[in-house]
């Protein structure tokens, strides 16, 4: 291995081991703040309908500032707003104890929501452009880090704090925890290279921003990228949050044994994100496209058809194994998309479906399942998935 290979490799593996990491972290940070908020409110004596104004304040940010954010990340650079995003996060959520109140727990909820994303698109913008240089086979590794802090160390975690803390103490902990992405960023921001003064943008007018949303709105493959990842979201949801419902109500387990599902589909997913890079770049992305969109049909088939709770197995490893490597795939092809069109504006437009998914498979899916039975939504998912791979396979080949 020559001295430039070798510098090469240690360059790559330290950028990856720092932004995990540093995702992780994040993750992990929002993991805590779901649990540490839901349990909170209903210590403080919530309503159904005040828990569900919580579930949808956490997300409406995301939904208005995710565009626009992504236009001022290509025209400031990306670590102002990280920065700016992570400080007005934490002081709020160390604002929460001051009140013991589900409005004003509403309120800073609601509140974050519209700085967080600050944080994810700048952060997407630095992975993406570091995708070039360091390949198309780790596209998965950002969200697979940031998942596994979420949703298999954060619940943990905020138990571990309540308990040892009291809420004031952990939403304190959890406001620091925003300090310490900061200097903890400077290890991944202080990679990019400045910005040269003959690329700076022009003036942010609104008659430009308009122009270049319509351009990023006509893009077929762009198009293709977020529907295909509005659709994964939409299925994630609706597995996670009611697979525990139908081993429950239809199979008759225990809350342990119908949890299990959400964990396997997890885990399958996530481990799907860190290994299918290398398939990605072996077959390419129509193939591995095909690939994904079968194993997952398979799998929402044989969860749709299961008679026992062990025939539920197959199809949840499936999905999300098939759902692992679709993601996958966006990613790369986001990257992708993102050298073409500026890395900020497209990152911004595609973290909007995984609200969007997740309102859809959440509120769609259970008025359906209300209606049909849930477990036969399964089965109503997948002619969206061929309806998705006929598209796709029109579009600019990965």
């Amino acid at each position: 291995m020559t001295d430039t290979t070798l510098n090469g490799w240690r360059d790559t593996n330290r950028f990856l081991l720092v932004f995990g990491l540093l995702t992780s972290l994040m993750g992990t940070s929002v993991g805590v703040a779901k649990l540490t908020t839901a349990l909170y409110a209903i210590t403080l004596g919530a309503d159904p309908e005040q828990l569900g104004r919580l579930a949808a304040g956490q997300a409406v940010g995301t939904l208005v500032m995710s565009v626009p954010i992504g236009f001022l990340v290509d025209h400031y650079g990306p670590r102002r707003l990280f920065v700016l995003g992570s400080a007005l996060a934490g002081l709020t959520y160390a604002l929460v104890p001051a009140v013991a109140s589900p409005s004003f727990l509403l309120g800073c909820t609601t509140a974050v929501s519209f700085f967080m994303p600050l944080r994810f698109v700048s952060l997407n913008t630095v992975f993406f452009e570091q995708l070039r240089r360091i390949g198309a086979g780790k596209s998965g590794w950002y969200r697979a880090t940031h998942l596994t802090g979420q949703f298999l160390i954060g619940p943990g975690l905020a138990v571990a704090l309540i308990a040892h803390l009291g809420y004031a103490g952990t939403w304190w902990t959890l406001a620091a925890s925003f300090v310490l992405t900061i200097a903890f960023s400077s290890l991944v921001f202080g990679r990019l290279p400045p910005r040269p003064l003959a690329d700076a943008p022009g003036r942010l007018a609104p008659r430009r921003i308009a122009g270049e949303l319509a351009a990023l709105l006509r893009d077929r493959e762009l198009r293709t990228v977020c529907l295909i990842g509005l659709v994964i979201e939409a299925i994630l949801t609706y597995q996670t949050s009611f697979i525990v419902a139908i081993a429950l109500t239809v199979f008759g387990l225990g809350e342990s044994g119908a949890s299990a599902f959400v964990t396997g589909t997890g885990l399958s997913f996530i481990a799907t994100l860190f290994l299918a890079g290398s398939v990605v770049e072996r077959l390419g992305g129509n193939a591995s496209c095909r690939i994904g969109f079968t194993a997952a049909a398979i799998g929402l088939l044989g969860l749709g058809l299961a008679e026992t709770p062990a025939a539920l197995w197959p199809g949840v490893l499936l999905l999300g194994a098939g759902l692992g490597l679709l993601q996958t795939v966006t990613l790369a092809r986001t990257a992708r998309i993102g050298g073409r069109l500026g890395q900020g504006k497209v990152s911004g437009l595609t973290l909007l479906t995984f609200p969007v998914g997740s309102i859809l498979g959440g509120l769609v899916g259970g008025w359906a399942g209300q209606r049909l039975g849930l477990q036969t939504v399964y089965l109503l998912f997948i002619p969206a998935l061929l309806a998705l791979l006929a598209w796709q396979w029109r579009s600019r080949p990965l």
